[in-house]
């Protein structure tokens, strides 16, 4: 289990972003030698954990429970199958490209070290926007994207440090729950009736989701 590439975004003006800014950080690319991670701060305020990589619209990415994004390169390999052309390391904006990682089959609060030194907690999926159909240029890609139930994994910064292609990534911590990424994303997008089985990861899970869980399960119980 390795990190085949680290990939940052820089803020690039396009036409089809929902940013009323009208730029975006989604077009990552890989990067050689060290990058510094660390917890960038609260959603709103703070924009990536990696230096150097541009998150521009704060209110809805970034922040401390979203602060990497980690794809799985054998899910890229499944897309690139499908749709007939070849994804680049950092296609789908994500920072971590992974290798023999199952990203969207992990478990939320499952930790991961990367490298010597830095830890980082899974806290959800990622949940695809319009700006990531303009970026991929692909008709209907929201829907297909979220039908797959594969969308890679947001996580927290638990230990900070620097981080490069190469680096070994091993799992160090694996909650007592069965609460997936695949399963996470699923509740929150095609099938809610599942809200309630997302409590059982309790505050590994990212905030909002974990208060989405707890008002479905008041109105409409378990």
């Amino acid at each position: 289990m390795k990190l085949l590439s680290v990939n940052l975004g820089r803020a690039e003006a396009v036409p089809y972003t929902d940013n009323p800014a009208g730029v975006t950080g989604i077009d990552k690319r890989p990067v050689d030698g060290p990058v510094r991670v660390s917890a960038p701060g609260p959603k709103g305020i703070g924009g990536s954990g990696l230096a150097g990589d541009a998150v521009c619209k704060l209110e809805h990415h970034g922040g401390d429970d979203q602060a990497v994004y980690a794809m799985a390169r054998e899910d890229m390999d499944e897309w690139e199958r499908e749709l007939g052309r070849t994804l680049a390391d950092g296609a789908f904006g994500e920072n971590l490209t992974t290798q023999g990682l199952d990203v969207s089959g992990a478990l939320i609060g499952e930790r991961w070290r990367i490298g010597p030194d830095v830890v980082l907690e899974i806290t959800s999926g990622r949940i695809p926007c319009r700006t990531f159909q303009g970026h991929m240029d692909e008709k209907s890609w929201v829907k297909r994207f979220t039908q797959r139930c594969a969308p890679g994994a947001y996580l927290r910064v638990i230990e900070p440090g620097e981080i490069r292609a190469g680096d070994a990534v091993e799992i160090v911590h694996r909650p007592g729950h069965d609460v997936t990424v695949a399963l996470q994303f699923r509740a929150v997008t095609i099938e809610r009736t599942l809200l309630p089985r997302l409590l059982a990861a309790g505050d590994a899970l990212h905030p909002e989701l974990l208060r989405t869980a707890r008002e479905y399960e008041e109105k409409y119980g378990a």
